[in-house]
């Protein structure tokens, strides 16, 4: 049966339906926000998934075109795999889910959003969020929520939920938080170099919100939601551990705390087979059984780094690789490394590194997006690779994970605040920030890399940026009762053993971007001020290292990149100079070593060549296209035709003006001849242009004047009579009308 669920949020009205559609479906709602629809669906297996020991959450958010009332591009006429969009909304919904299931919960689960209709003014990303959130909640599915989640702005210097695309537009600040009532559990934002204490209230502020959302959900949950499945969690057997603690136990404590990331790996994997290996050669009834003690051993061993890490972080306070809570790895970066690329650099934390390269492109190179909304062409473009070598291992090889995407994305959103506007800098902007060795925190080496890169490029970046990743460590609930460690600068076994990830970016102003996830139900604003506290620390020292590599950014672009002119001319010329299906404008591209040209319907020309010379040449072709003849302009073209009564020259372009015969001499010339022939450059003086764009030249003005000279009246002119259609319209030029002779006194 059908039920609906309503309420106002900040002026937009949301519903979620239940009981009408997809019924076979663990939990099913659909949410209407205003105009935007999405199905949110959840279904979760009986039983355990065999042979793991993580939780199998898959969330997918697919984009149905006719939601925007498009059909799909490409041969096939029919949504593909995830654009770049669908996969990030994907990754921002499960983010905040994922911490929210049991400990032990190994069942797959997968949470299917469709959106199926698209209102620009209402969020189909947050309202999917609020779906598998409630879908979660209704479903007999054991799930530790409800979430939510909402987008703030800042604009005027007010904060405000979920704005309008105009309201977007005037923000400086793009902030999605998600939580629950009590603690909020992942944020992302990108802003334009804003305060931390800004930053700070604007996620609180949008927790008020958040609160409002859970009140909802709790409402309809205590009115259709179903009760929650017993599902048997996994757990280590406490026998084996009581067996393994005496062996084992304080030599992998002692391995935890080799510095070097590899021999410390390498060691603690060989005492963890050493114990597999152990426990292999013993009698088991089955191999089920045995295969279920040999995951519990290696489980086990992991357990033993794991609680550790956490007590050498929270109650020595000191770190695997001996560094202070606050202390940040050896850094080192270096700029130039690429010499055919328009600029790159190489930024080094510890045992993460990263080399970035920046290629400068034109504007018509810019990512065309196919996406719901109308979005405009892309001309920053940030990608982030992670090969397995970068860890020491074997993988494949291929298209970039989601993982990879909304790591590129993140350093896109923290680089976009300081890229120079198009008007300043028309190009499109690529960099590529390659991981070649990590041992955690890459995305942020990776944001500094690519800085760098930029500014080798000779990018006129706003003020450079630089990134740290914070990490925490809690010894239980985060009531005030319990102690917790924040960690500057985390490597990948704190980050894989802790309980947070909070990565900052920005200038010496502020922050231009953050991303938090954590692996516990939520943190408090004590936790997010003093992580921004620290990151803000750490970001300055680590800017200081990339400004002694490259103090500003380079005053010219390397040799190898493209070279720009940029210039208007009068929109009615702009036919002209692409000519008929192109004709015109592909000879000047041909003509000039295959340059790109850019052409604005508002008139507005680039021409972009490696070779300046080339640039130069296809200006001056098309300013002889759009070039207009003024009066008093003085040119030396060349002869391109004698008539009886006069020559004609090509001033520019396909611009040809009239010297009639008594203008080429002060004196009588009874034969054009007898002054200039075909072929022959004269200088000569633009005297009128009538009405119909005919243009009058003069010679004679570079000729010295005769003394005594007058100026007699013209004769009456004699019709011309066997060339009444000239260049340019020039038509029935009387012959030995009009000269002028000259007498001495």
């Amino acid at each position: 049966m059908k039920q609906v669920f309503e309420m106002d949020f900040f002026g937009k009205h949301l519903s979620c339906e239940v009981g009408e559609i997809a019924k076979q479906a663990d939990g099913a709602v659909l949410v209407r926000f205003n105009d935007t629809v999405v199905l949110s669906t959840v279904v979760a297996a009986k039983e355990p998934k065999e042979g793991v020991d993580f939780f199998p959450l898959t969330v997918n958010y697919d984009e149905r075109a006719y939601a925007a009332g498009k059909i799909p591009g490409g041969f096939m006429k029919r949504e593909g795999r995830p654009g770049t969009h669908a996969i990030l909304a994907a990754r921002l919904i499960d983010r905040p889910i994922r911490p929210m299931f049991p400990e032990g919960f190994v069942n797959e689960v997968q949470l299917v959003n469709t959106v199926m209709s698209f209102d620009p003014t209402a969020t189909p990303e947050l309202s999917g969020m609020l779906g598998s959130s409630l879908a979660l909640g209704i479903s007999d599915i054991p799930f530790d929520g409800p979430i939510a989640g909402v987008y703030v702005g800042r604009v005027d210097g007010k904060f405000v939920i979920d704005p309008t695309p105009e309201e977007w537009a005037k923000s400086d600040l793009n902030l999605t938080v998600a939580g629950n009532y009590d603690a909020i559990n992942m944020v992302e934002a990108g802003a334009a170099e804003l305060p931390e204490e800004v930053m700070l209230d604007a996620i609180m502020f949008g927790h008020e919100a958040i609160k409002k959302l859970i009140d909802f959900q709790r409402d309809i949950i205590s009115k259709v939601g179903k009760q929650k499945r017993v599902i048997p969690l996994y757990h280590l057997d406490d026998k084996i551990r009581e067996e393994l603690v005496p062996v084992y136990k304080d030599r992998i404590c002692k391995a935890v705390s080799i510095f070097d990331k590899l021999e410390r790996q390498n060691t603690i994997a060989d005492i963890t087979k050493e114990a597999v290996d152990a426990y292999a050669t013993k009698e088991y009834p089955d191999e089920k059984t045995k295969a279920y003690t040999l995951k519990n051993v290696a489980s086990l061993c992991e357990e033993f780094v794991r609680d550790e890490v956490r007590r050498l972080i929270t109650e020595d306070k000191v770190r695997p690789d001996g560094r202070k809570i606050d202390e940040i790895r050896p850094l080192d970066a270096q700029v130039g490394l690429l010499p055919r690329a328009h600029g790159s650099a190489m930024f080094t934390r510890g045992q993460t590194q990263v080399i970035s390269a920046c290629t400068l492109g034109a504007l018509s190179d810019a990512q065309i997006i196919d996406g719901l909304a109308d979005e405009p062409d892309k001309r920053w473009l940030h990608h982030y690779n992670f090969p397995p070598f970068s860890v020491g291992e074997l993988g494949k090889m291929g298209t970039p994970g989601r993982r990879e995407i909304g790591h590129g994305a993140l350093g896109e959103r923290a680089l976009s605040y300081v890229i120079p506007d198009e008007d300043t800098f028309p190009y499109t902007i690529r960099c590529v920030a390659d991981v070649v060795e990590s041992n955690g925190s890459s995305s942020q080496a990776s944001i500094c890399a690519s800085c760098m890169a930029l500014m080798d490029a000779g990018v006129p970046i706003k003020a450079p940026v630089s990134g740290i990743a914070m990490g925490l460590i809690t010894s239980g609930p985060l009531d005030g009762k319990h102690p917790y460690t924040i960690l500057t600068d985390i490597q990948g076994m704190e980050d894989h053993l802790g309980d947070m990830d909070f990565k900052c970016a920005g200038t010496t102003k502020g922050v231009t971007a953050l991303q938090m996830d954590i692996k516990i139900k939520g943190i408090t604003r004590e936790v997010l001020q003093q992580a921004l506290a620290q990151a803000h620390k750490a970001r300055a020292e680590v800017l200081d290292v990339m400004l002694k590599a490259i103090p500003s950014y380079r005053p010219t672009l390397s040799q190898y990149a493209l070279k720009m002119k940029k210039f208007d001319v009068p929109v009615d010329k702009i036919r002209e100079v692409i000519g008929s299906q192109g004709k015109v404008i592909n000879g000047i591209i041909a003509e000039c070593n295959n340059c790109k040209i850019d052409i604005n319907d508002d008139g507005r020309i680039i021409i972009y060549s490696v070779d300046q010379a080339m640039i130069d040449k296809a200006y001056g072709m098309i300013q002889n296209i759009v070039r207009v003849a003024a009066v008093g302009e003085v040119y030396e073209g060349k002869v391109v035709r004698i008539e009886p009564f006069g020559c004609f020259v090509n001033l520019f372009g396909d611009t040809d003006g009239m010297c009639h015969i008594s203008k080429l001499d002060w004196k009588r010339v009874e034969k054009v001849e007898d002054v200039v022939h075909l072929g022959d450059t004269l200088k000569v003086q633009v005297i009128n242009i009538d009405e119909k764009g005919r243009v009058d030249l003069s010679h004679r003005e570079f000729l010295p004047k005769p003394e005594g000279y007058v100026e007699e009246a013209p004769r009456p002119r004699k019709p011309y009579q066997g060339h009444n259609d000239h260049d340019h319209g020039h038509s029935n030029y009387g012959h030995g009308g009009g000269h002028s002779d000259y007498h001495k006194n």
